[in-house]
């Protein structure tokens, strides 16, 4: 709040005089910004996708270009434990019982971080990740932009089964783009590289069944209220036949989120 000076001090300072008028200056500047929709605002934009379809490295591209501030729940969650703030001792509660923490109180961690972000563009990941959780955190605040990243299930299992690592060390190899220089070998230590259970094609397919079931709604909940879009590629097949599909899509997808902020009237 801005405090006038008494009557007494303006008529004998002209100093205080242009300090008042500099301060009422400046308070009618920002509430007419406000008003003309030139404040920055917190924009919210939720990233989703198919396990393994490439969706961390698009959110990485995105941080890099736009100055996304990420919002992951488990990185979420973690903080609030390690703090052990008045919702990580409820979430560390559900943890030691062996339970899920419920979807209001992840939405409630959400929003506490939102909170401190206004003014900022904000990217969502892994919350809210199916239809109850999209319609609860809609009920309190709103999702600006939705973005899918679309990849062919086939591919996914292709791209899991090339992943293999070494357990000492935990060096990750893909025989389609950084493979050992000996096949099934350490490069370092010559040991045996393994594949983990999740990247075997049975427990892939499971989780891409569990996507459908489970995320795939939420995609159509956002589809009708107008903020979703997916992208797949294809415009660059020149990219997808150099086995670039993330590449590929990031070519159509960062064009279409810059169009979007700029309607939204967001100012980086």
């Amino acid at each position: 709040m801005i405090r006038r000076p008494p009557r007494s001090t303006l008529s004998s300072s002209s100093a205080a005089s242009d300090v008042y008028k500099r301060q009422t200056g400046n308070m009618l500047r920002h509430v007419q910004n406000r008003l003309s929709g030139h404040q920055a605002r917190k924009i919210v934009t939720l990233i989703s996708g198919k396990p393994g379809g490439g969706k961390g490295t698009i959110s990485k591209k995105l941080i890099k270009d736009f100055d996304c501030v990420h919002i992951s729940t488990g990185d979420i969650l973690r903080k609030h434990v390690a703090g052990e703030t008045e919702l990580g001792l409820q979430v560390k509660a559900y943890m030691a019982a062996g339970k899920m923490a419920p979807t209001e109180l992840v939405a409630d961690l959400v929003f506490v971080e939102l909170e401190e972000l206004e003014g900022k563009l904000v990217l969502l990941d892994g919350f809210p990740r199916t239809l109850e959780q999209g319609r609860l955190f809609t009920s309190k605040r709103q999702i600006d932009v939705a973005l899918d990243i679309v990849v062919p299930d086939e591919e996914i299992v292709k791209r899991a089964s090339m992943r293999w690592v070494h357990p000492g060390s935990g060096r990750v190899y893909a025989y389609d783009y950084n493979p050992p220089k000996e096949e099934g070998k350490d490069d370092e230590t010559g040991e045996s590289l393994v594949q983990r259970d999740d990247d075997k094609p049975e427990t892939v397919q499971k989780r891409l069944q569990e996507y459908r079931d489970v995320t795939l709604p939420l995609s159509q909940f956002f589809v009708e209220k107008g903020v979703h879009a997916e992208f797949d590629g294809l415009s660059r097949q020149d990219l997808i036949d150099a086995n670039k599909r993330s590449d590929a899509i990031y070519a159509e997808l960062k064009p279409h989120f810059e169009r979007q902020l700029n309607a939204l009237g967001y100012k980086a």
